[in-house]
C-alpha cells in the first residue's frame, strides 16, 4: 500500500516539509494533519515538497490549505505535480459566482418599463421597415409575370383560406349565438327583445366577423409562417435561397402575402354569415322570432355601408398578420427553442396590431359618421 503522505515543522519553524503520497486515499489523515500544522507553524511559514512522491486535486488542495492558497510559498515541487498545483489554485482563486438576487421596488419597475417600450420600438421599427421591403418586392416584380410564384401562392391560399373555414365558421357562429342570447336577455327588461337583430347584425358586419376571423388566422396563419421560415432559417435554407442568386423575400414572404390578402375577405364574408346565423337561431329558438322576420328586419334595418366597413379591414388585417409573421421567422437564431420564442411572438405581436387597428378604425369611422 502506498505510504500516506506526512508532514513534520522544520527546526526554524519557518518552513513545513511534506513526504509521502498527497492524495485522496489518505484525504481524511491529511486534512487533520493541515490543521494541526497550521496552528502550529508561524505565520507566513513555506512548504518544503521535494520529498512528495504522488500528488492529485485533493492533496494539492491541503497542501494551498497549508499556505493559505499561496502557491508560491509551495517550494521544490516536481514540475508534473507544479502544473497540477497550478491548475488548483486558479480554480480556488475563481470561484463561480452567486448569482445576483434580482433588483425589486419603484428604480427596478422603472426599468422593467423602460426596457419594454425599447423592445416596442424596435419592433415597431423592425416591421415598419419590413412592410417597406415588401411593398417594394412586390412593385419590383409586377411587371414581371416570369417571377410569380403561382403554384406557392395557390398553395398558400388553400392552406390559410380554404382549410381554415370550419373554424371561422363555427367560432363565428358560437359567438354569434351568444351575443345574441346576451343582447336578448338584456333588451327583454326593456321589451326590446327584437332589436336582437341588430345588435348581432351590426356586431358581426362591422367588428366582430373581421376581428374574430383575423385573430383566428394571427394563431393558425401567422405562427404557421413564422414556423415555417424560422424551421428554413435553422436549416441555412434561407442562406441557400441567396445563393441561387433569389431574393428570400420574393420566394418565401410575397406569395404568403398575396396568400393571405385573398383568403381573409373569404374567410371575413364566411364569419359574418356563420355568425348572423348563429343570432338567427339563437332569435328563433328563444325569441320566437322566425327566421323569415329576422332576414326581413336585417335587411329593412342595416345597410350595406355596415358590410364594407368590415369588409375594407380585412385586406390590411392579412397584410398586418403575414408581414409580422415572416418578419418574426427571419428572427430566428437556429435553435428550436429560437423557432418557439418567435412564433409565440408572432401570435402575440399579430393579435395585438389587429386590435389595436381596429380600434383606430372604429374611431375614424365613427368620426366620419360610417
Amino acid at each position: 500500500m502506498a505510504e500516506a503522505g506526512t508532514a513534520s515543522i522544520a527546526q526554524d519553524g519557518a518552513r513545513i516539509v511534506a513526504r509521502g503520497d498527497w492524495t485522496l486515499d489518505h484525504i481524511d489523515t491529511l486534512a487533520d494533519l493541515a490543521r494541526t500544522l497550521k496552528r502550529r507553524a508561524g505565520a507566513g511559514a513555506r512548504v518544503e515538497a521535494a520529498g512528495v512522491a504522488r500528488l492529485d486535486t485533493a492533496g494539492a488542495s491541503m497542501l494551498l490549505d497549508l499556505v493559505d492558497g499561496e502557491e508560491a510559498r509551495v517550494e521544490a515541487l516536481p514540475a508534473g505535480a507544479r502544473g497540477l498545483l497550478a491548475a488548483v489554485a486558479r480554480a480556488q482563486a475563481g470561484p463561480a459566482a452567486t448569482p445576483a438576487k434580482p433588483d425589486r421596488g419603484f428604480v427596478a419597475a422603472v426599468a422593467q418599463i423602460g426596457a419594454s417600450l425599447e423592445t416596442f420600438w424596435h419592433n415597431t421599427t423592425a416591421l415598419v421597415g419590413f412592410i417597406g421591403l415588401i411593398l417594394a418586392s412586390i412593385a419590383r416584380i409586377a411587371l414581371v409575370p416570369t417571377r410569380w410564384r403561382v403554384t406557392s401562392t395557390f398553395f398558400h391560399i388553400e392552406q390559410t383560406g380554404f382549410n381554415a373555414l370550419p373554424i371561422v365558421a363555427l367560432l363565428c357562429f358560437l359567438v354569434g349565438a351568444v351575443v345574441a342570447f346576451l343582447g336578448a336577455t338584456v333588451l327583454k327588461e326593456f321589451g326590446a327583445s327584437v332589436f336582437t337583430v341588430e345588435l348581432v347584425g351590426y356586431s358581426f358586419l362591422r367588428e366582430f366577423g373581421v376581428l374574430l376571423t383575423a385573430i383566428m388566422v394571427a394563431g393558425r396563419s401567422g405562427s404557421a409562417f413564422t414556423a415555417q421560415i424560422g424551421s428554413m432559417k435553422a436549416r441555412e435554407e434561407v442562406d441557400a435561397i441567396r445563393t441561387l442568386g433569389l431574393q428570400p423575400v420574393d420566394v418565401l414572404v410575397i406569395p404568403r402575402v398575396i396568400a393571405l390578402l385573398v383568403a381573409m375577405p373569404i374567410l371575413t364574408l364566411v364569419g359574418m354569415l356563420a355568425g348572423i346565423i348563429g343570432g338567427g337561431a339563437v332569435c328563433a329558438l328563444a325569441l320566437d322570432i322566425s327566421p323569415t322576420m329576422f332576414i326581413t328586419r336585417l335587411h329593412e334595418t342595416t345597410t350595406v355601408t355596415h358590410f364594407w366597413v368590415g369588409m375594407s379591414k380585412a385586406p390590411i388585417f392579412a397584410f398586418l398578420i403575414a408581414a409580422i409573421g415572416c418578419l418574426e421567422g427571419f428572427k430566428v437564431s437556429g435553435s428550436a427553442e429560437s423557432v418557439g420564442t418567435h412564433t409565440t411572438s408572432s401570435v402575440v405581436q399579430a393579435i395585438f396590431v389587429v386590435i389595436l387597428v381596429d380600434a383606430l378604425a372604429a374611431i375614424f369611422f365613427m368620426e366620419i359618421n360610417l
